[in-house]
């Protein structure tokens, strides 16, 4: 009887003829932990240096602009080229004020996590300007769908910082009533669709709730964000293909910012080409723009917008930023990526460009700049004390037992009221009045 073959011991099979081997390309980042980094490889083009076409423009006349990177701020912190949205002092420092607000809230929620507050966080630090400014480009009524680092839409449009702290402790005031992840807000009054843990489902949806739109000849645009990782899921390519098939009025934005939770953006095919090329093989327009410029973000999220509204279809844009932090408070970048990136990023922080761009034209100064992060910081403390009497992790005054049953139905069924009851009754015997329903 022949002995069983060992497949791992065998030789691999010799190259038929003069064929060389083949080999598997696995991406690799250039910098680990430890590791000097240098990112003068990366051509971040000229400030003003990009043209920019008619919103009606067919998208294989902008080839260009998927593969440069559309820049506002120069290093001498003025405005330059066709793309300087012109935004008045005003809206400048009402967009800088936003951007503030978010870093402030961003801070305190990130240590009521480490103080066991609440389960989970995750921080926008540096990438702040690709979704307030956005956001104040948009109409108000607008829809969009987010992903879960788009805090800044909220606070832009005014959303009640106290509710996103009680969804974030889950407590007895959580308009979602504890269902939801940490973060991941819904607001049907401030046009802010669920966000979802899974990725890129958000695309899609964005993109039916536009063609609805056009089909009911409403004039409301969607909009939807996610981040480059996102790209690789099969919900996006199904999105792109609805949305250029049907001229959907929506807008793609791809958050490049460079690195997933330990991967980074060559395991999504930023190696190969941009990611606002994507939208090119669609024949969809297309965008790749400064991250970090506010400005920038503002003056291509505001293209895309008219494009959509003058029934000219979709528009992918590409912000090129960076994550600054961890992906979240699960996370500890120092174990996969060079501490000193986020210091030489070549585009800088978005909060210090506009800061500087405001003072260089005499509109800002640091003495307010500093009163201004004092007041963000100073409102978010007392708000988050206000937010705590409702409950913390832990703590009890959460929704009453009963409503995980309720929601779905909208009578509910008799097998689940008795399965209701069953469990508050077993919750009772096994608690008693240690631990409160509600």
């Amino acid at each position: 009887m022949a002995e069983p073959v060992d497949s791992e011991k065998q030789p691999a099979p010799a190259p038929d003829g003069n064929r060389p081997s083949l080999s598997l390309h696995v991406p690799e980042p250039k910098y680990r932990p430890g590791d000097t980094v240098d990112f003068s490889d990366i051509d971040i083009g000229t400030p003003g240096g990009q043209l920019r076409p008619d919103e009606s423009a067919h998208p294989s006349q902008m080839g260009e602009l998927a593969y440069s990177l559309i820049r506002v701020l120069g290093d001498d912190n003025q405005a330059h080229g066709p793309w300087n949205p012109r935004l008045d002092p005003e809206t400048l420092r009402k967009m800088l004020g936003h951007m503030a607000m978010v870093r402030a809230f961003d801070e305190r929620m990130f240590r009521g996590q480490r103080q066991g507050k609440t389960s989970f966080y995750m921080k926008c630090t540096g990438e702040e300007a690709t979704s307030i400014a956005p956001a104040m480009a948009l109409a108000s009524d607008d829809m969009v769908f987010p992903s879960y680092r788009q805090q800044g839409i909220l606070i832009a449009r005014g959303y009640p910082l106290i509710e996103m702290i009680n969804q974030i402790y889950s407590n007895k005031a959580d308009k979602l009533k504890g269902r939801q992840l940490p973060i991941m807000y819904s607001s049907r009054e401030h046009g802010f669709f669920s966000i979802s843990g899974n990725l890129a489902t958000q695309t899609p949806q964005a993109v039916g709730w536009a063609m609805a739109s056009a089909i009911k000849g409403d004039s409301r645009i969607a909009a939807t964000w996610v981040g480059e990782g996102s790209t690789a899921e099969g919900d996006f390519h199904s999105a792109c293909t609805f949305a250029a098939v049907y001229n959907a009025p929506v807008i793609l934005n791809v958050i490049n910012n460079q690195w997933a939770i330990s991967s980074f953006s060559g395991f999504a095919g930023a190696e190969r080409t941009t990611f606002a090329a994507r939208g090119l093989g669609y024949g969809i327009a297309a965008l790749r723009v400064d991250g970090n410029d506010a400005l920038a973000c503002f003056a291509a999220a505001q293209w895309a917008a008219n494009r959509a509204r003058a029934n000219q279809g979709p528009t992918l844009i590409e912000y090129f930023t960076y994550r600054a932090e961890g992906h979240s408070t699960s996370d500890d970048p120092s174990g996969y990526r060079s501490a000193q990136e986020r210091e030489e990023w070549p585009l800088g922080d978005p909060v210090t460009r506009l800061k500087a761009h405001l003072i260089a034209i005499g509109e800002w100064d640091e003495e307010r700049h500093a009163a201004m992060d004092l007041e963000c910081a100073e409102l978010v403390k007392a708000t988050t004390k206000e937010a705590e009497k409702n409950g913390i992790l832990g703590h009890g005054l959460h929704h009453p037992f009963h409503t995980m049953f309720e929601d779905v139905y909208e009578e509910l069924p008799w097998h689940l009221e008795e399965q209701a009851d069953q469990a508050i009754r077993e919750r009772l015997a096994k608690f008693g009045t240690e631990r409160p329903f509600g």
